[in-house]
């Protein structure tokens, strides 16, 4: 089994990718289940699941990164100043 690529991984859009993190961590946790049970064939999985993972939350974060960027770019809407005759 091969390491996707990174290049696959940012062509998921939010839904999938929340999806795809959910999916792996269930999968690491069944992982880990075989593993305690001793049925555990392929010792390598982990390293694929975790590297796997990684990459996800390392999209999910860039994207946050990304809108969080793009909000304080946006100049918020300046309140004009009261007048004197409105505080009378």
């Amino acid at each position: 089994m091969a390491f996707p690529k990174i290049k696959e991984v940012r062509q998921l859009n939010d839904e999938q990718l929340s999806d795809k993190i959910i999916e792996l961590k269930k999968h690491l946790a069944n992982l880990r289940l075989l593993k305690a049970t001793g049925r555990l064939e392929k010792p390598h999985e982990f390293k694929h699941t975790q590297h796997q993972l990684a990459q996800l939350f390392t999209i999910e974060r860039e994207r946050q990164q990304q809108a969080e960027a793009e909000e304080s770019a946006t100049p918020e809407p300046e309140l004009a100043p009261a007048s004197s005759a409105e505080e009378a």
